[in-house]
């Protein structure tokens, strides 16, 4: 976790003939983590003003004074669905600043954005820009170093991988993740990576065995999948500071409601991410105690929860999307890797097809 100064800019606007007014630059600390940097940047006055040419615009006025969000400028015109007006903002920040780390990381959602576009020569150049943005703030330093950075190289790396299996060249999308997770083994994308190699391949192999070395869980000691065979299993990842995690709860008891009788064994993993409430940096007992008490608070309808506590899980299953939702059957083979929420509809019909 990590922490950042995050300029809120505020619009006062415009009579006729005339553009902006003033640009009024406040200060507050926001907290950005490796996998999900926030930052909130709000137009107090005329909510509903054209948003993208004010925006651009203010941010050409006020970029050579003071520096604002280019990141939160280009996300909140893809929200819009208005990626040339999304790319004109990374650009003429571009044009007026030096290379960032955060220019790779606007350029990094730009490259996600093209990708869901199906335009995919043009995500994938976006997706090269950054990474190649990216490896100039590598030498001398780690990845891990700036927050901005991994967020943009694990984009990057993911959509070049995606853009090769759009095109057909899955094989050769699983070698290049392969390699990817070689070259960042020391920094935080592991996760991430394996991730996208799990979407592509781990359903119908069998499931990588739980780390229960480091003796460390909640509650009751966690079983070995081994020793499950037999069963099915549902692994739920889960993380404190998740509130897709909490949402899930009541679907994650409905479900161990209504198998566990007919032998469903439900597992919960989670991990150490290095805080606490307001990201707060902690020592591992002081994040285990917190987690003891978010799971108390909003886990309560899971509460013979079984909770191996271990980030190498989290490494093997990609888990870097929280919640993940990881179904094996009787045999110990995955049937089912879904990062994100998944509906009860379907994990139920997907369940009852392994009894």
């Amino acid at each position: 976790m990590k922490r950042r100064v995050a300029l809120h800019l505020g619009c006062i606007g415009r009579q006729v003939g005339q553009t902006i007014a003033f640009c009024r630059l406040s200060t507050r600390r926001v907290i950005v983590s490796r996998d999900r940097p926030q930052e909130t940047m709000v137009c107090p006055t005329r909510p509903q003003a054209k948003w993208p040419a004010l925006l651009a615009l203010t941010l050409i006025l006020c970029v050579s004074a003071q520096p604002v969000s280019v990141v939160n400028g280009v996300r909140r015109l893809i929200a819009q669905h208005d990626l040339p007006a999304a790319e004109s903002l990374a650009r003429a920040w571009q044009a007026h600043n030096p290379p960032s780390p955060e220019l790779a990381a606007a350029l990094s959602w730009l490259a996600r954005a093209t990708l869901d576009a199906r335009n995919l020569d043009q995500a994938d150049a976006f997706a090269a820009e950054t990474a190649k943005m990216v490896s100039r703030f590598t030498i001398g330093q780690k990845l891990d170093d700036d927050p901005w950075l991994p967020v943009a190289e694990g984009a990057a790396i993911e959509v070049h991988a995606q853009v090769l299996v759009a095109r057909g060249e899955r094989p050769e999308a699983i070698d290049y993740l392969q390699a990817q997770l070689k070259q960042f083994a020391a920094t935080s994308l592991p996760e991430r990576i394996r991730k996208n190699i799990n979407l592509l391949n781990l359903e119908g192999k069998p499931a990588p065995p739980l780390d229960l070395s480091a003796a460390q869980w909640l509650g009751t000691q966690p079983p070995s999948l081994a020793s499950l065979r037999g069963h099915p299993i549902l692994l739920f990842f889960w993380a404190h500071w998740c509130g897709d995690c909490k949402a899930e709860v009541a679907i994650i008891a409905n479900i161990q409601r209504t198998f566990a009788p007919r032998g469903l064994v439900v597992i919960s993993p989670t991990r150490l991410y290095g805080y606490v409430a307001r990201g707060e940096d902690a020592p591992a007992d002081q994040e285990k105690h917190y987690i003891e008490e978010v799971r108390r608070r909003y886990y309560a309808a899971l509460p013979d929860m079984l909770v191996p506590l271990s980030a190498a899980n989290f490494i093997h299953y990609g888990a870097s999307t929280t919640p993940t939702l990881v179904l094996i059957d009787r045999t110990g083979v995955v049937r089912y890797y879904h990062p994100g929420a998944a509906a009860e509809a379907d994990l139920s019909a997907r369940i009852r097809a392994l009894l």
